[in-house]
């Protein structure tokens, strides 16, 4: 087998159009691309050969472009588009083609393609506004973040070119604190209050930048129309926050300037007080104001005012401003101290204790400070010849009173004080108040025993009482007096010990003793007697006497029993010694050479003798109760007293005669006036046969 080489020529037909690769291509061309530049197409293909295969391009006709074809090496022909003028994009974005690509076949055969020529813009253009000058008129209370005016500028440029953003230009702090701009919309509004007292009007600038930094420029005026949102206000430039209240009228205590940051009427400010004080605005220069007395002050009255100063503008609605002042007036001593009584009376009980305070006294001062601190003292004077200081002290500081003394109702029982309280101003000022203590009487005095009363010589005083007493007869009568007084000084009598119980009854209030039955011959010549005298304290104190009373129907029977009678020993007597009985008789002796006198010195007078004859120096026919002791004359309250006095163990006596007195009280003035003889002198001379020793006593 061979192998032999063949050639088979196949002669082409124009069975295949010119074809592009896509049907439609886009070019973009920059719109300041300069003319005459080319821009590549993509190429058509056709599979024929020779005069078959693709020949020409054709492109429609228009104004900006035209068809070059270039032949590559290999004979490809490619075509180019070609700018014949200059773009616009803002004219023409876009730009239609149309290509066609034809072969040289019989019939030609051809194949299109669509070109969209995109012009990209170029920022050839800057943003323009509407207006070059913004104006609005706004009140200044309009809220924040209202919107005052919108600012539009235009850009015809594409995309971020024509994109137009807004800001301020050369604006102040202030400003970029009030307003905010939106730099896409181009709106203006507030981001704080507006205020027309800062500021009337505001200017300013804003601008409009494209993308790519092309930018102008406009004017934005905004007004601000006044409200009434201002109050007025008041600046205290002086005050006198203390003033005396001796302050002469008319006197500046304050200075104030009002103002209102609103203009018009709503600036118009007028200031009042309240009219109750005693104070009044005057108007000095332009807006300022004085405060000034019109009243007298008085800081006892009201010593601080709060002053309320009230401006008021002319707004509608007006608006006010209250301002406080204080004022404290100073005080003047102007007032004395003064008590709450004109006078004040005090009781003290007696004895009360040394330095004890009794009563205190306040005066009060409506001054204040120095002027108001009180000092006491008591005005100088004396009370029975000794200095008051010496009876009562005062507390300068407190005004208590205190006894210096313990006071004694017997020795006074009232005393008159004054008390001044002065301040310590300058100068001071005082006050007096009188002050009266009554000592109010206390149970401190024993009842004191007028009579009997024991005798000088120390014997013992014996009442008589005759054995034909009926019974009531009236004995002798125990006579004291209390020093106290009132409820204290009441006295009561009873029988405390009686040598024969039942004999005797004693008074309880007028302390006689009486019979209380007939007496008998059994019954003793001497009789004891014990009787207590009690007042009506609390508690009540009482004291005693002994009486003994001698039983007899004359004085011969007395006389002759004399001898008899024996002192009853007591735990009192039994401890007499030896010195005790020469005492006595010395005692005696003296009261003898005494009685021997007084009796000379009444034999002068006629009366006496008279008195002598008429009795005939018997005794027998007077009645015992007739006589009475010398130490009894201080008191008589019976008709007839008699006293008969034994010295205990000794031949020694003596009695006492006197006249009779015809009251049941204390001798009165009127007797003691009298010239009579008070006692009557008998001589017992004749007895010394029925005696060892009398002695008679008797006393003016």
């Amino acid at each position: 087998m061979n192998l032999y080489r063949i050639e088979v020529e196949i002669i082409d037909v124009n069975d295949n159009a010119p074809r592009f690769l896509t049907e439609e291509m886009n070019v973009r061309i920059m719109e300041n691309v300069a003319p005459g530049e080319r821009f590549p197409l993509n190429e058509a293909r056709d599979p024929d050969v020779g005069t078959n295969s693709l020949q020409s391009y054709q492109l429609t006709p228009n104004r900006h472009f035209s068809l070059v074809v270039q032949t590559g090496d290999d004979g490809t022909k490619y075509p180019e588009l070609v700018l014949e003028r200059v773009l616009d994009r803002e004219e023409e974005a876009v730009h239609h083609l149309l290509l066609t690509a034809s072969d040289g076949g019989d019939p030609p055969r051809s194949g299109t393609a669509r070109i969209q020529v995109t012009v990209v813009d170029v920022n050839d253009h800057a943003p323009v506004f509407s207006l070059s000058q913004y104006q609005v008129t706004v009140p200044e209370n309009v809220p924040v973040g209202t919107g005052l005016l919108t600012v539009n500028a235009i850009d015809p440029d594409d995309g971020v070119n024509g994109e137009v953003t807004y800001s301020f230009r050369k604006i102040t702090p202030k400003i970029l604190q009030l307003f905010q701009l939106n730099s896409h919309t181009g709106e203006l509004a507030t981001l704080e209050g507006l205020d027309y007292e800062e500021s009337g009007y505001y200017e300013m600038e804003v601008q409009a930048q494209d993308g790519p930094g092309s930018m102008t420029r406009a004017k934005v005026l905004i007004t601000i129309l006044d409200v009434n949102d201002n109050a007025p206000e008041v600046t205290v430039t002086s005050v006198s926050n203390s003033i005396p209240e001796d302050t002469p009228l008319g006197t500046v205590i304050a200075l104030f300037y009002l103002q209102d940051r609103d203009s018009g009427k709503n600036g118009e400010v007028t200031c009042t007080i309240s009219e109750n004080l005693p104070f009044r605005l005057e108007r000095s220069i332009d807006n300022y104001y004085r405060l000034v007395t019109a009243k007298n002050l008085d800081r006892e009255i009201l010593p601080v005012y709060n002053i309320t100063l009230k401006a008021t503008d002319g707004g509608t609605p007006p608006l006010s401003t209250e301002t406080h002042i204080s004022i404290k007036v100073a005080d003047t001593n102007d007032n004395p101290p003064a008590f709450p009584h004109s006078s004040y009376s005090i009781y003290v009980p007696e004895n009360n204790p040394r330095g004890a305070s009794i009563f205190s006294v306040t005066a009060q001062d409506p001054d204040s400070g120095e002027n108001a601190r009180v000092t006491y003292s008591l005005a100088e004077d004396t009370i029975q010849g000794a200095p008051l200081s010496s009876y009562a002290s005062i507390n300068s500081d407190t005004g208590v009173l205190y006894a210096l003394h313990s006071f004694d109702y017997e020795q006074f029982r009232d005393l008159q004080f004054t008390v001044t309280a002065r301040d310590s101003g300058d100068p001071p000022l005082s006050n007096n108040v009188s002050l009266s203590i009554f000592v109010l009487d206390q149970n401190d005095n024993a009842p004191e025993i007028l009579y009997p009363s024991l005798p000088t010589d120390g014997s013992t005083g014996v009442e008589l009482a005759p054995r034909s007493a009926e019974p009531g007869y009236l004995v002798t009568k125990v006579v004291a007096v209390d020093r106290d007084s009132g409820q204290n000084a009441w006295l009561s009598y009873r029988l405390l010990k009686a040598s024969e119980p039942g004999l005797f009854s004693v008074g309880l209030h007028t302390g006689e003793v009486r019979t209380a039955r007939a007496l008998l011959d059994r019954d003793a010549l001497k009789q004891s007697l014990v009787v207590a005298v009690q007042d009506h304290g609390q508690p009540p104190l009482s004291a005693t006497v002994t009486l003994t009373v001698a039983v007899a129907d004359s004085i011969p029977d007395v006389l002759a029993d004399l001898g008899s009678l024996e002192v009853p020993h007591d735990s009192d007597t039994s401890g007499l010694t030896l010195y005790l009985v020469v005492a006595v008789a010395v005692v005696s002796c003296v009261f003898l050479a005494f009685v021997i006198v007084l009796l000379a010195l009444r034999l002068r007078r006629w009366y006496t003798s008279r008195l002598l004859q008429d009795s005939g120096g018997v005794l027998e026919g007077v009645p015992p109760s007739h006589f009475v002791g010398v130490d009894g004359v201080r008191a008589f309250l019976q008709t007839y007293s008699h006293e008969v006095s034994l010295t205990a163990d000794s031949g020694k006596s003596h009695l006492i005669f006197p006249q009779p007195n015809y009251a049941d009280t204390l001798i009165s003035q009127e007797s003691c006036e009298k010239n009579e003889p008070l006692l009557t002198s008998i001589d017992f001379h004749e007895c010394k046969g029925e005696a060892q020793s009398i002695q008679c006593g008797f006393e003016d």
